[in-house]
């Protein structure tokens, strides 16, 4: 079974960090022993606290996410992590070039294989919260399969 997964967005400021406190709540929840931790392809929020539509939508389903910190990908965390999930084809094969191999795209365990749509890029909250239930759907999905296993 795989021991770690990284998550991974443009800028780790949406959706990876959803994507690993979701993660990371069922793990606790289920007692499974895996290291989860997000991140982004961009260096450009390194530092900051995710984005205030997902610290809002994530403290709606009883996830604080707002002492989380975007960082960006390193060469040793492509080596590191078991396995490593996209949120959209371009996040997937930047990873790609980077040499990962071990990637899949998060779409693929709930959402027909789609990108993950990017709340960042939304003009106001709403739809936020299809996002969460799109991401949670696919992030419980992705661990159940790999518990199976």
């Amino acid at each position: 079974m795989v021991r770690s997964i990284l998550f991974v967005c443009h800028a780790n400021i949406c959706r990876s960090p959803i994507a690993e406190a979701i993660a990371s709540k069922i793990a606790r929840n289920r007692g499974l022993d895996l290291t989860i931790d997000s991140c982004g392809l961009s260096s450009l929020y390194a530092g900051e606290m995710p984005c205030n539509y997902s610290v809002r939508i994530a403290g709606e389903h009883g996830i604080d996410i707002s002492s989380m910190r975007a960082r960006q990908i390193t060469y040793k965390d492509i080596d590191t992590f078991e396995l490593i999930i996209a949120h959209d084809d371009k996040n997937r094969l930047e990873l790609m070039e980077m040499g990962a191999k071990n990637v899949l795209k998060l779409g693929a365990f709930g959402y027909n294989g789609g990108d993950i749509p990017d709340p960042h890029l939304f003009p106001s909250y709403e739809g936020v919260d299809e996002v969460y239930a799109i991401i949670e759907r696919c992030v419980t999905n992705l661990l159940e399969e790999l518990t199976e296993k």
